[in-house]
């Protein structure tokens, strides 16, 4: 006779088919994470789940997540997990389901029939809060349920770590592809659901935090070619991308590689801004990406007034700047290039950026935290358009 199989053993299969891995959002059944699932018959369960490299920075959340799946199965009074690590071989095989055999560097963005939205977030001068806009909106996104990405581009002041509360951490490698950092964000409508968001930047890949990036050229085309195409994003609804400020290498390397991709603008209301602002909209332009629209930051300050005991706006930076820009864009581009909204000027903003607790979801009851909302639902909300975009025309 056979041996009969312990009746919890197909339960537990299907509970850990529910827990994905942090990084790679796939089911860690799926991905050859379970070695070995053993029960007895009153009730204690071990598993033993391979990691890909043993310094892996996710293994307290993935025995946790583990854990807790288990020990919502009915029958089961206890759980233990041991934490192993793939061989070269299964690393391998891993890396090849999740490329879906292909060997050579694609960048999934630029496929025919590819369903991300790539988002380019550019400014014409720093200083205007484009990293904050682009944390934000990604957090807004996130929260409104959907798959999003941050690549953070920005060679030269790559702060989007820092203000996801990301610090010092470092993306795992497997073989080599790079799997990028999960920053965890809790939901609009229940705090004890989370999303992820799955972030990259050249900060990460330095060897120290102090350590310069003085690239031009052509290695900052390898770069960008790196993080595009040897990160594995997944299945995303939106990527921003937070460019470096100005008009330089960056930019023109993004159209290049990912013509579909569009362009928000951000700046704010002085004419000084709204004037290099508006040369950032003319070279996503050059390189026949769509002009999404502009977003006009630290518009006005709400301030309540000691003599009248009533809430004033304060345009601390002057006024107009952002309609100017969408207005000159227009003009230029050939066809209607909205402003998208304005960000008011909020200490909590700069605040939440310095602690990691973007203002979406530290204060949502703010008007920024409300503005950078309606934000994120105009762009989730806004239909697919081929005004403004490259078309694959050929001539045979």
């Amino acid at each position: 006779m056979g041996v009969t199989e312990n009746p919890l053993l197909p339960l537990v299969r299907a509970a850990l088919h529910e827990v994905e891995d942090p990084e790679i959002r796939r089911p860690i059944t799926d991905l050859g994470m379970v070695d070995e699932i053993t029960a007895t018959d009153d009730g204690q369960v071990f598993v033993r789940v391979l990691l890909t490299v043993s310094g892996c920075p996710m293994r307290t959340e993935i025995t946790g997540r583990v854990t807790t799946a288990v020990e919502a199965v009915e029958g089961v009074t206890g759980v233990r997990v041991e934490l192993g690590v793939m061989t070269d071989e299964q690393r391998e095989a891993m890396r090849q389901l999740l490329r879906g055999g292909q060997m050579e560097r694609l960048i999934p963005f630029a496929q025919p029939g590819n369903l991300t939205k790539v988002l380019a977030v550019a400014s014409g001068k720093g200083g205007v809060g484009k990293s904050s806009v682009t944390v934000n909106l990604a957090v807004a996104l996130a929260r409104q349920g959907r798959k999003v990405g941050i690549l953070d581009a920005d060679i030269y002041g790559h702060s989007i770590p820092d203000m996801l509360g990301l610090g010092d951490a470092r993306p795992t490698m497997v073989e080599d592809m790079i799997m990028p950092v999960p920053a965890v964000i809790p939901s609009k409508d229940d705090p004890n659901v989370t999303h992820d968001i799955a972030v990259i930047s050249i900060g990460m890949l330095k060897p120290s935090r102090d350590q310069v990036v003085a690239w031009r050229g052509p290695i900052l085309d390898r770069a960008l070619t790196q993080l595009l195409a040897d990160v594995y994003w997944g299945d995303l609804d939106f990527l921003l991308l937070d460019l470096p400020p100005g008009t330089g290498d960056v930019a023109m390397s993004l159209g290049q590689k990912i013509p579909s991709s569009e362009v928000l603008v951000v700046t704010t209301p002085q004419q000084a801004a709204s004037e290099v602002s508006e040369r950032a909209g003319t070279m996503a332009h050059i390189m026949e990406q769509k002009v999404l629209g502009v977003v006009e930051n630290m518009s006005w300050l709400e301030t309540l007034c000691p003599h009248c005991s009533k809430t004033h706006r304060v345009e601390l930076f002057g006024t107009g700047g952002g309609r100017k820009v969408a207005d000159g864009l227009t003009e230029r581009v050939h066809y209607e290039v909205p402003l998208l909204g304005q960000v008011p000027f909020d200490e909590a903003l700069l605040a939440g950026g310095d602690r990691g607790a973007p203002i979406v979801a530290a204060a949502p009851e703010h008007p920024a935290a409300q503005a950078l909302e309606a934000l994120a639902a105009d762009i989730a909300g806004r239909r697919p358009s081929l005004v403004g975009q490259r078309l694959p025309v050929s001539t045979n």
